[in-house]
């Protein structure tokens, strides 16, 4: 057998990315040369525990594991290769090449097993991935969870950054099997570790991006943010910018700390670490080292012991620890003096700072834009007023970034701004008119919308006249259509008393106001039946025969008091429970039982609604002839009392002429007989039938002469 193996086109997996390179096996061990970068690996013959000869995605792949852990992998071998190299670790490894075929089942649970520096994810015996723990940067424990981050590795297109593992709730022996999983995790992680003690700390941190209440501990290295359901660990070489921007109401202070890569928290991204101050809270802080350290370190930008404004303290400490320049406010002042200019972004609203090389929004989402990747910005005019407008930029990416809602008296201090800045403004021939005062610019702003506002004036107005119009027309053609005589009775009825004081007076205007309210007595007289015939719709007959119980209902009125007795106390929930488990367990012929009473009862409710049915309709038929006959009787009763009161009228008027035989009466007397009122015509009546007897008696006398 030959003392060397050499294998071209071998891909070695170096973090996900696939390396290829020259493989030779030799006596003395493994040595792999890369092709692309020269970097020889050797693994002595000693180390080697394990090798696993398995099917890949390119052909066949060989796993060699080591006594201290390490894991390599070589893919790109072809099948017929596995005898000879199977025969090379036996003759000069002593080591049996074993074949483990990757699961292909798809299944996403299974067994977790630690074996050195890996981690393999099993279901039964195969595997179905392996995770080297060197590669993880970040292992953070949630309710039953367990999630793993990724160091980013630049030399590949796709990287997996994260992978989330379930973990069953189990108390064995005292020990939760979460904080195991994760301890097993950290034991060979590359996760940044607390090694020693913090330098400082600061107390519950009101922070706004992530939201929460965060214990902030200064290490040398990192950041490390404490709250109660995450912890962050933020390498201080992540720290891009770090900036204190005064709030618009003077009494608070951001805290701005710009990330990237940016912290993690499930699928969410935070670029920004955001913590707000109040201006009252004081801090006296004392640093965890000797002077001499602190002198050494920090070259007098420290002390170990200093005293001040909390939001002074921490700045301070950051700008120290990280080597970086706090970036303020510059020389830009708003309409109402502050350094900053409330608008609204993305339906949110919130603050944006012009600074000297930039802008920055606060606080959700944060966005910071340098003067240096804008192509341009623009002056654009509110949506829904004119009392506002919007600030758009747009960067050399193509990326369109809307601060909307900004007080119109914030426009000149802004365009002064950027026009200082020699920032491109896509719109300046229409806004150099403009810039020289906030008014002008309202004033133009309210006459560009003249026009629109003054054309829907105008169409309110014709609409308004037309309405009007319409209104008068119709009211004329009412009047002049309306007659009593022509009307219903239901009106003349209503109004008779009205009617007859009316045709006193001979002006037609009285006619009109008694004719306006007979049409709303009429609109309300139609609804009154409409609300009955709903109601009656709406009602049930209690006379009707009740639906038949299904089996099941059946079966339950003859069981409920025997459940009762076997669980005694039991509430309706759980009987109800209990009940639908028992009718579950019971046998089919059981059930045929109380299906057979079900059929007979709802055979029983048929026969009943068929009776009911045609007893309904007889009653239905008799209520309708009752109906017309009571309708019948109101008209005749309706006709008779036209007839009597078209009687008195012709008795009354016969009536004077009676007396003018006995009795002499002027004409005054006459005429204002017959322009009197309803009651005069009563009581002349009256009269006439107290005077009638006399002639009569005087007529009998001569008859008898």
């Amino acid at each position: 057998m030959a003392d060397t193996l050499e294998f071209n086109e071998i891909y070695q997996e170096v973090k996900g990315s696939m390396n290829d390179g020259r493989l030779r096996l030799s006596r003395q061990g493994v040595i792999f040369k890369n092709s692309k970068t020269g970097k020889v690996d050797n693994i002595q013959a000693s180390e080697l525990a394990e090798g696993v000869w398995r099917r890949v995605a390119l052909g066949h792949g060989l796993k060699l594991l080591t006594k201290n852990g390490h894991v390599y992998k070589y893919d790109g071998f072809r099948e017929s290769e596995f005898d000879k190299l199977s025969d090379f670790f036996k003759a000069h490894y002593c080591l049996e090449l074993t074949e483990k075929d990757l699961c292909v089942k798809g299944w996403n649970w299974g067994t977790v097993r630690f074996g050195g520096q890996l981690l393999s994810f099993d279901i039964g015996e195969q595997p179905v991935f392996e995770i080297p723990l060197s590669n993880v940067s970040q292992c953070t424990t949630g309710k039953n969870e367990v999630t793993l981050e990724f160091h980013q590795n630049d030399d590949a297109e796709v990287s997996l950054m994260e992978v989330r593992f379930y973990v069953p709730p189990t108390q064995e022996d005292g020990v939760d099997p979460v904080e195991a999983f994760a301890q097993n995790v950290l034991s060979k992680a590359d996760v940044i570790q607390a090694t020693g003690d913090a330098i400082c700390i600061f107390r519950e941190l009101q922070c706004l991006t992530p939201r929460g209440r965060y214990d902030i501990r200064i290490y040398p290295t990192f950041l490390h943010l404490h709250g109660k359901t995450f912890d962050y660990k933020i390498p201080y070489t992540t720290v891009l910018r770090l900036f204190l921007l005064p709030h618009k109401d003077q009494r608070q202070m951001f805290f701005v700390i710009s990330l990237d890569p940016p912290i993690k928290q499930g699928q969410t991204r935070y670029h920004f670490l955001i913590l707000l101050f109040s201006k009252d809270e004081d801090i006296s802080l004392t640093l965890n080292m000797n002077e001499e350290e602190v002198e050494k370190r920090f070259e007098g930008r420290l002390t170990k012991n200093m005293s001040g404004s909390l939001y002074e303290m921490v700045s301070r400490v950051m700008k120290a620890l990280v080597n970086r320049k706090i970036t303020v406010p510059g020389n830009f002042q708003g309409h109402s003096g502050a350094q900053c200019i409330t608008c609204s972004y993305k339906a949110s609203s919130g603050l944006l700072y012009p600074l000297e090389r930039g802008f920055i929004y606060v606080h959700k989402p944060p966005v910071h834009i340098r003067f240096d990747e804008i192509s341009f910005v623009n002056f654009a005019r509110g949506t829904t007023t004119t009392r506002s407008f919007d600030f758009e930029i747009e960067t050399k990416q193509g990326t369109q970034y809307t601060f909307s809602s900004i007080e119109r008296e914030e426009y000149g201090k802004l365009f002064d701004f950027v026009n200082a800045k020699k920032l491109n403004i896509k719109n300046r021939g229409l806004k150099e008119g403009m810039k020289q005062s906030y008014d002008e610019y309202a004033d133009s702003d309210e006459d560009q919308h003249d026009a629109y506002l003054e054309r829907m004036k105008e169409e309110g107005k014709i609409r308004e006249e037309n309405a009007n119009d319409s209104s008068d027309g119709s009211g004329e053609e009412t009047d002049s259509s309306f007659n009593p005589g022509e009307e219903d009775d239901d009106v003349a009825e209503e109004f008779d008393s009205n009617a007859s004081a009316s045709s006193s007076s001979g002006d037609g205007d009285s006619d009109r106001e008694d004719k306006k309210p007979a049409k709303k007595a009429k609109i309300v007289k139609d609804r009154k039946p409409r609300k009955k015939q709903q109601e009656s719709k709406k009602g049930k007959d209690p006379n009707a025969p009740k639906r038949p119980m299904s089996a099941y209902m059946l079966w339950l009125n003859a069981s409920r008091e025997k459940i009762k007795s076997d669980h005694p106390g039991i509430s309706i929930t759980d009987l109800s429970k209990k009940a639908g488990e028992l009718w579950k367990a019971m046998s089919k012929e059981k059930k045929e039982e109380w299906d057979r009473k079900a059929e007979d009862a709802r055979r029983d409710y048929e026969k009943a609604m068929k009776e009911y049915s045609v007893g309904s309709k007889a009653d239905s038929h008799r209520g309708e002839r009752s109906k017309k006959k009571k309708k019948k009787q109101e008209k005749q009763v309706k006709g008779k009392g036209d007839k009597k009161g078209a009687t008195s009228k012709s008795s009354s008027s016969k009536s004077p002429a009676k007396g003018m035989s006995d009795s002499f009466k002027s004409k005054e007397f006459v005429s204002s007989d017959e322009s009197s009122s309803a009651e005069s015509k009563k009581e002349d009546s009256e009269d006439e039938g107290a005077a009638s007897p006399a002639p009569s008696s005087e007529d009998s006398a001569s008859g008898s002469d």
